[in-house]
């Protein structure tokens, strides 16, 4: 997956991150460091793209 490719996303996701962009945006950030945030904290959160809920380890 090249970088920057959003496709392993859930939708549940890519709206978290929407939103999390909009409110950087609101703050006066701009928007392509909103957007690298935004990305960075849903990454933070959920450890990335698409993961299974069965036989996952929790850490």
């Amino acid at each position: 997956m090249p970088r920057g490719d959003k496709s392993a996303y859930t939708d549940k996701q890519k709206r978290q991150a929407e939103h999390i962009e909009d409110s950087y945006r609101d703050k006066g950030v701009s928007k392509e460091k909103a957007e690298e945030r935004a990305w960075a904290t849903v990454n933070k959160q959920d450890g990335g793209g698409k993961k299974s809920g069965s036989g996952r380890k929790k850490s």
